[in-house]
């Protein structure tokens, strides 16, 4: 910083406070991440036990907080960012014990609990657990420990994820958060991975509580031909869920079956995986309007905006109450569980006074926290992505149920898709052993 010679003594005095306001931000970022690694025990011990838990959920005993994974982040220091589910006001201090195998040291580093904004009165809250990594090691597993000492071999050790980068990520990755209460709505799920396809997708991630048999054989479906990943999420088995996103008093711990855990640990999972990350629900397309796909519109949206990495699309209500008949009618899908999405483009005008939420395309190098709606943390600004270029197309319960048919709005953008899109979902259906009985 540079303060110029001025005649009085009020610059002189700005100066000095801007300086010092400098060394006040420097200081408190050392002091965030003042805990510098030591070694425990001694070379020859084997100190690093090698037991890795695999679960996509853990429970730290006695501490108020679950793992769901840990993850190199080196965008601003040398970081582990281990994604977790805290008690907003219960949590206890952590620490990392860094497991340096080329040695068999371990190093230990105080947690800095970052717990994310959007908790919508719930308990339980998101929270980033950041730990500085040791300088002179590349540590492939971390353990939490309440303590600085204590014995090694009672705790649980995770892998660190993206210490090493995909060398060939995919364009496109859908995070589809969170598949629950025996979801059996099996023929809009297949049409949505076929749009998906037909828009640039090459990956869908779906954090799966439960579903129905009839759905788990779609899953396995899409899983063997290569566009699905499954995680798995038993979070019912630790929290009291509620599948509202608000609290109401009843005793739930935390909501929407940790819809927003899931979806910050999609972004981390798929940081070096995927160019584009879409964070957006089952009953949802992210629809171009003056583009035929994701990779030309979002090449148009990057041009524009070359240094932002959330775009934000505005959602709209496509009734599945309210009926369209078309040509896309196919006599056999009426027999596949579900709603059919060809038969749904009326759609419910915008209301001026009601808050819109907003679906998220990004690039997650660059954020750091994400909600449903909006990025809470991020490199760069988010871009609100005007209707006429793209919209989210929600087909679901209507919202304005009152609302007179004559007053919804015929939008027919997705019929340009028919033809790719019913050949697509029938070839599916040809080969997933569906047993076509409505269930």
């Amino acid at each position: 910083m540079i303060c110029f010679r001025r005649k009085t003594y009020l610059a002189t005095g700005l100066c000095l406070v801007a300086f010092a306001s400098m060394l006040t931000v420097s200081y408190h970022r050392i002091q965030k991440y003042s805990q510098l690694p030591k070694i425990v025990g001694e070379k020859g011990k084997q100190l690093c036990r090698r037991e890795v838990t695999n679960n996509s959920i853990s429970v730290l005993k006695d501490t108020n907080a679950l793992v769901i994974a840990p993850y190199f982040d080196n965008r601003e220091e040398k970081l582990t960012r281990i994604i977790a589910i805290v008690h907003h006001e219960k949590v206890k201090e952590h620490y990392c014990w860094f497991c340096c195998l080329a040695k068999d040291e371990v190093y230990i580093s105080k947690v800095v609990i970052n717990i994310h904004s959007d908790r919508f009165g719930f308990p339980f809250a998101v929270a980033d657990m950041v730990c500085v990594e040791p300088a002179n090691c590349e540590p492939r597993y971390v353990a939490l420990h309440p303590f600085p000492k204590g014995d090694i071999n009672l705790l649980p050790w995770f892998e660190i994820k993206n210490r090493k980068f995909e060398t060939s990520p995919v364009e496109f990755t859908v995070c589809i958060s969170t598949m629950f209460g025996d979801y059996n709505n099996v023929l809009q799920f297949i049409q949505s991975m076929e749009m998906y396809k037909l828009l640039g997708m090459q990956k869908v991630v779906v954090y799966k509580n439960s579903c129905s048999q009839l759905m788990e054989r779609v899953l396995d479906f899409y899983v063997a031909e290569g566009t699905l990943e499954i995680v798995p999420w038993p979070i019912t088995s630790y929290l009291n869920v509620s599948t509202q996103w608000r609290s109401r008093d009843d005793g739930t711990q935390i909501g929407y079956y940790g819809q927003i855990a899931a979806l910050n640990d999609c972004v981390y999972r798929n940081m070096y995986r995927s160019r584009y990350v879409l964070l957006n629900d089952v009953d949802e397309i992210i629809l171009p309007i003056n583009h035929t796909n994701w990779k030309t519109m979002m090449e148009s949206l990057e041009e524009q905006n070359p240094e932002d990495g959330v775009f934000l699309f505005e959602s709209y209500v496509f009734p599945n109450t309210v009926f369209t008949s078309n040509s896309a009618s196919i006599p056999s899908w009426n027999m596949v569980p579900g709603v059919n999405i060809l038969h749904h483009v009326l759609r419910e005008p915008d209301r001026k006074e009601v808050f819109n939420p907003r679906k998220m395309i990004v690039n997650p190098r660059k954020v750091i926290q994400t909600s449903v709606h909006s990025v809470l943390q991020a490199f760069g600004d988010s871009v609100k992505v005007p209707m006429d270029v793209a919209m989210v197309y929600h087909c679901r319960t209507p919202l304005q149920r009152s609302l007179s048919r004559k007053y919804l709005i015929r939008d027919t953008t997705l019929w340009r898709y028919n033809s790719s899109l019913i050949s697509k979902v029938n070839q599916v259906l040809q080969n997933i052993p569906l047993s076509l009985e409505k269930r």
